[in-house]
């Protein structure tokens, strides 16, 4: 059977209580999941989504953030927003331990976001954050930005370690399980003396057995053919192996953007930034999504995913695709005399098919254009040579949206002279306050140095009925709440001093 998304919604005969559909044993649950054994369980370095799906049971963050965007408290006790909003200062949760019964401190807190600073992993979501410090009180912790942020918890969900293992391979975690290894292979062991108590998450089991894999296809076998209970995909990779059996399905957004880059500076093409405005009526969204993702995707003619709050579709309209309006553009711009180059990473299969088409509707269309297809190291080189006109990137945005590295000087995305200061006063005003988001979108929309194609889903995949209670987000498929909330657990401003 094709699998279906699964709404948390269960068909109650009448009288029956939703109690009454709960396993009387929640500690048989069987759970199965896969990992990566040569690629990292640190949560500060690893990115391997499968891999990530058991540090969801092996570590908290100081907030977790639920698939809507929600923030709930989890290691923070208390916390305060200064009044200028440039400083957030955190208290931990007194009761927070690690799996070892040591308890949390501030140092952990310091030393697991400094490395989260500078790994890549995380690192283009802290733009904004100058330091983290110690509280005059020695219990608190400051994160000190550069800019006003009206919610900078949305990006503290990184993983807490202790501060003398945030390099360790696999260091100790906060969370309700932790990793053992023996003779018969390596397990997830319930801790009986977590922190949280007997909190019920979804996975109840006391050992959850883990079998190894080594590629893509290995995942989707062992959940096809094997035991695997739960796995997480990204369709816009590579590596993605379709799944064809019985299942339930979460689309969780996932953060990744594909898009066409402009050479600003270098390229004679786009120097007077005119012929850029009008190339987003020439991309058919819908139709590459459709040919070389199967839907797994989200056609977007912004900056911005589709399932954010941030998403204005009325604004998105406007830049459609519209082939009659590029080719009434382009009469008005003239021919150009050499053909665009668009460049793109031909180690992704994904991007290359997407490429080809992108290059093959545009001189339909009458706009001579040539693909350079380069392996990663060349495509990098050239990028940062800036020796192309386009090019086809792929990159994680944080949950925010947050776009500043494209427009800081010597930002981590600021290719081809894509830094711009307007642009990025303006990724601070919307950080300031999300009601500037439209204005960034409609500058970005109308001045075309960014030209979104489409935004990614994780494809969170689970045996039928095995995990009725499975609520996954963003890079954290074993989500769960404490039941504390953001309001309780915040304290009133202080004034700013002058």
């Amino acid at each position: 059977n094709s699998g279906y998304i699964a709404t948390g919604d269960a068909i109650l005969m009448e009288g029956q209580d939703p109690e009454d559909i709960m396993p009387e044993k929640e500690d048989n649950q069987e759970l199965v999941l896969a990992y990566y054994p040569d690629r990292k369980l640190n949560p500060l370095f690893g990115s391997d989504y499968t891999n990530r799906i058991l540090m969801s049971l092996m570590y908290q963050p100081l907030f977790a953030v639920d698939n809507k965007k929600n923030v709930t408290p989890i290691l923070a006790g208390k916390y305060q927003v200064s009044a200028n909003s440039r400083n957030v200062t955190v208290w931990l949760d007194e009761n927070a331990t690690f799996s070892d019964g040591s308890y949390v401190t501030p140092n952990d807190v310091i030393a697991t976001y400094q490395q989260a600073k500078v790994n890549d992993y995380y690192c283009n979501r802290f733009t904004h954050l100058l330091d983290v410090v110690l509280a005059e009180d020695g219990k608190g912790v400051v994160f000190q930005l550069d800019t006003a942020y009206s919610n900078f918890m949305m990006l503290m969900d990184v993983p807490i370690v202790k501060v003398h293992e945030v390099e360790a391979a696999i260091p100790l975690g906060t969370g309700p399980y932790v990793f053992a290894e023996s003779s018969s292979g390596a397990t997830l062991q319930r801790n009986p003396n977590w922190w949280c108590g007997k909190l019920k998450i979804a996975a109840t089991d006391t050992t959850i057995n883990l079998v190894e894999v080594s590629s893509a296809a290995d995942v989707r076998d062992e959940f096809q053919f094997g035991e695997v209970s739960v796995v997480c995909a990204n369709p816009m990779s590579d590596s993605f192996a379709e799944y064809r059996c019985d299942y339930e399905l979460w689309e969780i957004e996932s953060g990744y953007m594909m898009y066409i880059g402009c050479n600003i500076l270098y390229s004679e093409h786009f120097d007077d930034g005119t012929l850029r405005t009008f190339l987003t009526y020439g991309i058919d969204r819908e139709r590459l999504v459709r040919e070389n993702i199967g839907d797994y995707g989200m056609p977007s003619t912004l900056a911005v995913s589709p399932a954010s709050p941030y998403y204005k579709a009325s604004l998105a309209e406007r830049y459609a695709y519209d082939p009659t309006k590029f080719i009434e553009f382009l009469g008005r711009y003239g021919k150009t005399e050499e053909p665009i180059r668009l460049m793109v990473n031909s180690d992704d299969s994904v991007r290359l098919r997407i490429a080809r088409d992108i290059v093959e509707a545009f001189n339909e269309y009458g706009l001579p254009m040539k693909l350079l297809e380069y392996d990663s190291a060349t495509f990098h080189r050239e990028l940062y040579n800036a020796n192309y006109d386009l090019y086809l990137g792929q990159t994680k945005l944080s949950p925010n949206m947050d776009l500043s590295e494209f427009f800081r000087e010597d930002g981590n995305l600021s290719w081809g002279g894509m830094a711009n200061a307007t642009c990025l006063d303006m990724c601070e005003e919307a950080l300031e306050n999300s009601g500037n988001y439209y204005n960034l979108h409609k500058k970005l929309g109308e001045d075309g140095r960014i030209i979104p194609v489409m935004f990614g889903y994780y494809a969170v995949y689970a045996q039928r009925g095995l995990m009725p209670d499975l609520n996954p987000s963003r890079d954290n498929v074993f989500y769960y709440s404490l039941g504390k909330t953001m309001e309780a657990t915040r304290m009133e401003a202080l004034p700013v001093v002058e």
